[in-house]
């Protein structure tokens, strides 16, 4: 417990709001949060896994209605409009306070309150923060449990500071019609009405860790990024880490927990996992930029995982674990989704709770969009350097994205402001793969569109003041693509562990150990300076996926110059120049 006033007096006023039977102060301990999951065992909120195959795993199935973040449904309440910018959905605060009041209250009549103290980042640690959430479900409770640090050494370190993130979420009745996702920058707090789903739910990951950081990390000279954490391991027993951002469905936690290819094994490389999905950035005391991994599990898609595709996190989701909106397998009570292998279970409940046959159906069995929250410690190559406050140095920043063309398998910018220039028209195209025919491009400026808590504009020129501020001590800024596609629309690169190639590149880069050839885009490897041992791919073909055609990139200057108009007035004048810089380049 604590007796911090504002703390006190906050959870009495939504005490009186809500109207719960009872409150339930989280401690944090194995008793409480055993006693909690036998619960919602008893009332059907969560289901016990075969404890044997799959010890201290749970199931849980959301509302069919509710299964993925609603960006639509997702609000900025700054004061000002401006503030929220053009990339978010924005709703005067004093408005939406009593929308969501209204909409809240009574809610928890026969339920109880549950109020859990949590830090984002190890305990303690000068680049963590925290958080209260207060929530009428169990599974948030055992979700957050795992996803963040909870428990009295919370209350301990907060003491009687009034720097920490409210967060009140009511599933009331899980209406899609009244379901908002709130964010109040300037007060701290975070509402989320009418889910139950993850991303809605868990206040401490996307709503906190990104939409409520990014704004503290403008205010407060840090950064709060969308990007994996990475540390690779020469055989010296060097590590040099790198933190990068990829949209949706590029792969991001694949490279995260990537295995070297057997070359590499050999030789003594390894590659280390900090995070999976979110880094806290600032400058440390000798100048560099240190990153933690705010988080403490992974809440990783399951469809699509397998012993093949990401073997660790398969094996993160071994034990402790809680899926959401996986199938059912009920021959053995375990769990299966689409592309966990080729043996779907004949007798079996989908995601809809529904009896299911997956050697016949033509439905999946699984929500495309199904979950596991898995604790970071059960990852095999989990960092050493994990719980350590500290952070770690970063010495490479890398931006991605899902091409077909035109961005080549690798290119470093070529000073701090220019690779804020490249983080800043990051894009995704849909590709049809069988005919090689390329979508529509949308850009998704470091992977941060429904994630920046402010204004874009305002988000590009904190990019450059940090730039200001680590001078010749900043990371050095990449950009990547796997994604390449041939004639045939088959992807060119082979990804996956075989990454690992590119990343050796950049870190020698960033030594200043590798050679590059400057294009007008920024500098491109030199084909023979990655190292394609013991891989099927010719030279030949790798410097195919490492040429710049001016034409599409003509093209493409076009594209992000309509793009910018979208910030008009607030975008940065060193972001304009280097639209022009880039395209004299071209001429």
């Amino acid at each position: 417990m604590t007796n911090n006033k504002s703390v006190l007096n906050w959870v009495e006023e939504m005490k009186t709001l809500v109207g719960p039977d009872k409150i339930l102060w989280i401690d944090g301990s194995e008793a409480q949060l055993e006693a909690l999951r036998a619960e919602a065992c008893s009332t059907g909120e969560i289901i016990k896994l075969n404890q044997e195959k799959l010890p201290g795993c749970y199931l849980h199935r959301t509302a069919v209605n509710d299964v993925a973040r609603v960006e639509d449904r997702t609000f900025i309440c700054s004061r000002k409009e401006e503030d929220a910018g053009p990339t978010n959905h924005w709703k005067d605060p004093q408005e939406a306070y009593k929308m969501l009041y209204d909409i809240a209250r009574g809610s928890y009549k026969g339920r109880t309150m549950y109020v859990i103290p949590y830090s984002m980042g190890p305990v303690g640690s000068p680049l963590a923060k925290i958080g209260v959430e207060l929530t009428d479900s169990i599974y948030v409770v055992l979700n957050m449990a795992i996803m963040t640090r909870v428990g009295q050494k919370v209350w301990d370190t907060l003491g009687d500071s009034t720097d920490w993130v409210k967060g009140l979420h009511c599933k009331c009745d899980i209406d899609a019609e009244k379901r908002y996702i709130c964010h109040f920058p300037e007060d701290n707090a975070i509402i989320s009405v009418n889910s139950g789903y993850g991303g809605n739910v868990l206040l401490g990951k996307k709503c906190f860790a990104l939409r409520i950081a990014s704004y503290l990390g403008k205010t407060e000279g840090w950064m709060a990024e969308h990007m994996l954490i990475l540390g690779i391991e020469n055989p010296k027993g060097e590590i040099k880490y790198v933190a990068a951002a990829f949209p949706s469905a590029c792969g991001k936690t694949n490279l995260a927990m990537l295995i070297p290819p057997e070359g590499y094994r050999k030789k003594g490389y390894k590659v280390w996992t900090v995070g999976d999905d979110i880094a806290w950035m600032r400058q440390g005391p000798d100048g560099r930029l240190y990153a933690i991994n705010p988080e403490n599990g992974f809440f990783g898609v399951a469809p699509g995982t397998n012993a093949k595709s990401n073997p660790n996190a398969l094996a993160s989701t071994k034990s402790g674990t809680i899926f959401t909106n996986v199938a059912q397998n009920l021959d053995d009570n375990t769990v299966w989704w689409e592309g966990l292998d080729k043996n779907p279970p004949k007798h079996a409940v989908n995601w809809k709770g529904e009896p299911w046959d997956g050697t016949t159906s033509d439905q999946k069995g699984a929500h495309p969009n199904s979950r596991f929250t898995a604790p970071a410690k059960n990852c095999p190559c989990v960092s050493p350097e994990f719980d350590k406050g500290t952070g770690v140095p970063i010495s490479a920043i890398i931006f991605g994205g899902r091409r077909a063309q035109t961005t080549p398998l690798v290119y470093q910018s070529r000073d701090w402001n220019n690779g804020v220039f490249v983080g800043s028209i990051m894009a995704s195209e849909t590709t049809a793969a069988a005919t090689g025919a390329v979508g529509v491009v949308r850009r998704d400026p470091m992977a941060m569109l429904p994630f920046c808590g402010y204004h874009m504009g305002d988000y590009f020129k904190h990019w450059i003041e940090m730039g200001k501020k680590l001078g010749d001590k900043a990371p050095k800024i990449f950009n990547v693509n796997w994604f390449r596609l041939d004639a045939e629309g088959h992807f060119i690169w082979p990804g996956f562990g075989d990454n690992l190639r590119v990343l050796e590149w950049i870190v020698n880069r960033c030594e200043g150990k590798a050679d590059a050839v400057e294009t007008p885009i920024g500098f491109v490897p030199k084909a023979e300076d990655i190292n394609l041992e013991g891989l099927d791919f010719s030279i030949d073909t790798l410097k195919s996926i490492l040429e710049i055609k001016n034409e599409q990139w003509t093209k493409e200057a076009e594209g992000i110059e309509e793009f910018y108009k979208k910030f008009g007035t607030k975008l940065p004048k060193e972001l304009h120049d280097q639209l022009d810089t880039l395209k004299n380049n071209l001429k």
